[in-house]
C-alpha cells in the first residue's frame, strides 16, 4: 500500500511463527490435533506466534507451557518454512522457525488450541493430514536429515 500524497509505503511482511519437533526416547515425532480452526482436526507440530518484543526461543518455550504444560530442557535450532495462514478471512504469510526440543519431563497435558497429541514414527507420518505446508516441509526436511 502507498500513499499518493506522502509517498509512504506500507509492505505486508512476514509475521514470524515457531515450530517444535519434539522427539521422544523412541526418536518419534510429537504431533498436535488442532482444536481449532483453521485447520481444525489435523495434524500439527506444537508452536504458535511470536508476541513483541520476544525472542523466537522465548517464544517457543510459551507457546510449549501454554499447550502442553512442557518446560524446555534444550533447544537447537532446526531450519525455517515460509507459510500461509487463513484467519477469520485473511491470508497471513508467516515465516516459521522450527527447534529441535528436549523436554524436563514428558507429563503432558493438552490445553489451549491443542486437541490431543501423540508421536509418530518418522516414516508413518500422514503427510496429506498435516495441517500447514510449512509443517509437511518441516517434516520432509527431518525426513531428509534422518537418512
Amino acid at each position: 500500500m502507498k500513499c499518493d500524497k506522502c509517498q509512504f509505503e506500507y509492505f505486508f511482511n512476514a509475521a514470524a511463527a515457531v515450530t517444535a519437533i519434539i522427539l521422544d526416547d523412541d526418536n518419534r515425532v510429537m504431533l498436535t490435533r488442532r482444536a481449532f480452526k483453521p485447520e481444525k482436526g489435523k495434524l500439527d507440530l506444537p508452536g504458535g506466534f511470536v508476541e513483541h518484543y520476544e525472542t523466537a526461543q522465548r517464544a517457543i518455550e510459551r507457546e510449549l507451557e501454554e499447550e502442553l504444560g512442557a518446560k524446555v530442557s534444550s533447544m537447537e535450532f532446526l531450519d525455517s518454512f515460509p507459510n500461509q495462514y487463513e484467519y477469520s478471512g485473511f491470508t497471513v504469510h508467516t515465516l516459521d522457525m522450527t527447534f529441535i526440543i528436549q523436554l524436563e519431563s514428558y507429563e503432558l497435558k493438552p490445553m489451549d488450541d491443542v486437541e490431543s497429541f501423540d508421536f509418530w514414527k518418522l516414516d508413518d507420518i500422514p503427510i496429506d493430514e498435516l495441517a500447514f505446508q510449512s509443517t509437511r516441509n518441516t517434516i520432509l526436511k527431518l525426513k531428509e536429515l534422518r537418512s
